[in-house]
């Protein structure tokens, strides 16, 4: 069981977890529970750490900002002791879970869970800080922004669990965002590389990493409110109550064509016009952004009519386009551009489903929908089983509402 930070923001929504799992234990599973800071802590202790210095230590940012998970650890171990539950707080380190040596944004290297397996075969609930492990040089290392849910899935494969059970602020994941389409359909079931390509195409009910070791390791993963009542009727046994589960696509029996649309605001266009049309002059350009550890995503080339010169045109997050154009502008000598442009007010829209592997006219049925409403498409990217479309940002609402409709998404 996994809870964020909005889960667990004040000690009355602390109880309320303990609730939660408690219901869990008195179900006769055996638990363990990984836990965010409450909700803000986390910022309030970066912000100080950059407030004393900008260029700070990243060892002892870790130092700092783990503090947050095991202050919430431990009072939903109290929190459960006081409720009659067998509970004891972890930190990372005692687990152990090993991480490689990047601090501030670690990756997992290797989990022991035989002591969690032996104390949970005990019936003692393990309360888990999220978002930290151990490095190499034997201090804690954190595992970036959202690595709670990474901790869950790793401990959840590393105690061979049955479920991960992600408890957040809704109630599983959505066709799309209800907020633009108030009748989108919240999934009984989504396969781990459609959760991969929504959260990465702008989805923010579960973190990319986590996504992906779920799918490595077999995780079943299953979405939940934390504001559902804790003594609510409970589904029985072989069903779940509900939530959306990510799960392998061979548990899902009727696979639609289309599964949800996703859109993404941290988007930035570039482009570079006149640029000489020769070899090497892809690498020429994507070379440097990459040694700028830039990331580039949807990628057009254009040729002009007599093929000595092509525009190029390409995205790259929001954040990074001020950076993206000065590596740019300094290697002009070399990419031989007449022109170089930049543009925020992009989105990216994505239609996404494994069903689309086996059905034609999926790519057509969207672009004719977005035509009839007026909305230009800036720059096209395709896989086996997503289409996105780069936009501009004013048409968001209009074209997620039209693409939701489109592919019979809408709530009947």
């Amino acid at each position: 069981m996994k809870f964020g930070g909005t889960s667990v923001a004040n000690i009355e929504r602390i109880r309320n977890v303990a609730a939660h799992v408690k219901r869990e234990v008195e179900a006769g599973n055996e638990v363990a529970v990984v836990v965010s800071a409450m909700a803000g802590a986390t910022n309030q202790l970066v912000a100080w750490c950059r407030e004393l210095s900008p260029m700070h230590d990243a060892r002892e940012y870790d130092a700092v900002v783990a503090s947050g998970e095991q202050v919430t650890a431990g009072l939903l171990a109290i929190a459960l002791q006081d409720a009659g539950v067998s509970a004891r707080s972890w930190q990372g380190w005692q687990i152990p879970l090993k991480t490689d040596a990047a601090h501030g944004s670690a990756r997992i290297a290797d989990i022991d869970g035989n002591l969690l397996i032996e104390r949970m075969s005990q019936g003692q609930v393990a309360v888990v800080a999220g978002f930290q492990g151990i490095a190499p040089d034997n201090r804690i290392a954190t595992l970036g922004r959202g690595g709670s849910d990474t901790s869950a899935v790793a401990i959840a494969a590393a105690v061979k669990a049955d479920r991960c059970d992600i408890y957040t602020d809704v109630d599983g994941v959505y066709t799309t965002d209800p907020r633009i389409v108030p009748n989108a359909r919240r999934l009984e079931r989504v396969s781990f590389e459609e959760m991969l390509e929504m959260a990465s195409l702008g989805a923010k009910v579960l973190q990319v990493r986590s996504v992906e070791l779920a799918m490595v390791h077999n995780v079943r993963v299953f979405v939940r409110s934390s504001f559902d009542a804790p003594d609510a009727p409970q589904a029985g046994p072989g069903t779940l109550p509900p939530g959306t589960l990510i799960c392998d696509e061979d548990e899902i029996v009727e696979q639609q064509v289309v599964t949800g649309i996703a859109y993404s605001k941290d988007e930035a266009q570039v482009t570079l016009r006149r640029v000489a049309d020769k070899p090497g002059v892809a690498a020429s350009i994507f070379g440097p952004l990459a040694a700028a550890n830039i990331n580039v995503d949807m990628i057009v080339q254009n040729v002009a009519p007599g093929g000595a010169h092509t525009d190029v045109t390409f995205t790259v997050p929001v954040g990074e386009l001020d950076r993206a154009m000065k590596v740019l502008e300094e290697a002009r000598g070399e990419i031989d551009y007449e022109d170089l442009q930049g543009a925020r007010d992009v989105v990216k829209v994505s239609v996404i489903g494994i069903g689309m592997r086996s059905h034609a006219g999926v790519a057509s049925k969207a672009f004719k929908a977005l035509a009839e409403r007026g909305i230009n498409i800036r720059v096209i990217a395709t896989s086996e089983i997503k289409i996105s479309v780069l936009i501009d940002a004013a048409y968001t609402e209009l074209a997620v509402r039209t693409l939701h409709s489109v592919y019979g998404l809408d709530a009947a």
